[in-house]
């Protein structure tokens, strides 16, 4: 076993704190990282809390981890040492189910391995996450990371970048079509982001007109202030695609009535409680309402190499670790632009 070190939450009240423990010895297919970065999600808020259930202690957040490859088993052939190396939400799956077998690991119908909060594909054995100075996982779950780009900026795309990038790709989002993106934080900052780059026309919707001006300076062509009765009332009927991105409760009958014809509702925030749809609402004009997780392992690596061309990465914070409890409160806050990177070299 190889000795590791992070921050663990040891139950769902007590602050994140100083941890010891152990990774697996590398295995003939494994790839070791030292971790030089790590992004802070909304979801290691969730789950170092027990808000959505079933939490697993000690736990060790972060599943956006970036650096630079230390050791490889002998079998590796995708990294050798020096390279830079990232791993996002997934460090394997079954392999073998439909899912699997199509390149949407996140999707695996025996269950994927989380990178935290998790278990290994033994349903035994937990998983730690990117809070820590080292990471062994196998290379079909290690993505390679453009040399051209800042690094820390980088972290942010394993799991919100793809996230959005995932559902625009699916849905074939490009010219020509008119695309909202509600609520601009980590998520929706790289929806805009995306969506620009794809050609598409993009809107963001937001109850804070502070955002605006931001939100232009990201690429977006136009504002709408939802509190503004008449500002949503110009925009109904209008949009191919609204890329919902809010993790609080919202009326998502309201945001059903801007879609066109066959509009398409495309959630991929979460909200911690169950919401009320008028069917209505989705019979009137043949309207969806979807869901899309993060992305698979070939998608996942698509994207970065794009952001590689492009020169597309994450607008971050960067923090000390001991600065992490500070950070979870921020971000409740909203208090963020627009997503918290630790720096892992403060651990």
């Amino acid at each position: 076993m190889i000795a590791a070190k992070g921050y663990a939450a040891q139950n769902a009240k007590a602050p994140l704190a100083p941890f010891q423990f152990e990774r697996r010895d590398l295995k003939p297919h494994d790839v070791q990282f030292d971790i030089h970065f790590c992004g802070v999600c909304h979801s290691d808020i969730h789950q170092v809390r027990d808000e959505w259930g079933g939490s697993i202690y000690p736990m060790v957040p972060g599943h956006e981890i970036v650096g630079r490859v230390t050791a490889v088993g002998d079998h590796v052939t995708k990294f050798k040492v020096g390279d830079l190396a990232g791993v996002g939400c997934i460090v394997d799956s079954c392999r073998h189910c439909e899912s699997c077998e199509q390149g949407l690991e996140q999707y695996c119908l025996n269950g994927n391995s989380q990178t935290y909060n998790g278990r290994e594909q033994d349903k035994k054995t937990p998983t730690y996450g990117g809070y820590s100075n080292l990471i062994i996982t196998h290379e079909d779950f290690v993505f390679h990371i453009p040399e051209s780009l800042d690094l820390a900026a980088v972290a942010p795309l394993l799991c919100a970048g793809i996230t959005t990038y995932s559902p625009l790709k699916y849905w074939k989002v490009g010219p020509g079509h008119k695309v909202a993106v509600l609520g601009l934080g980590g998520l929706g900052h790289m929806a805009v982001k995306f969506a620009v780059a794809f050609g598409a026309e993009v809107t963001m919707l937001s109850t804070s007109a502070s955002k605006e001006e931001d939100a232009k300076r990201l690429g977006a062509h136009k504002f709408v202030l939802t509190k503004d009765a008449d500002q949503v009332k110009a925009v109904k009927g209008y949009f191919d695609f609204i890329i919902d991105t809010v993790s609080a409760p919202h009326d998502y009958n309201m945001y059903l009535g801007l879609l066109k014809v066959n509009g398409v509702h495309i959630c991929v925030g979460a909200p911690p409680t169950p919401a009320e749809i008028g069917v209505f609402n989705l019979l009137g004009s043949r309207k969806s309402l979807v869901g899309s997780n993060t992305g698979g392992m070939p998608e996942t690596q698509e994207m970065l190499n794009y952001c590689g061309e492009h020169n597309i990465v994450s607008d971050i914070e960067l923090i000390p670790m001991s600065e992490i409890d500070t950070a979870y409160e921020r971000m409740l806050k909203g208090d963020v632009r627009y997503r918290f990177v630790i720096d892992m070299s403060t651990l």
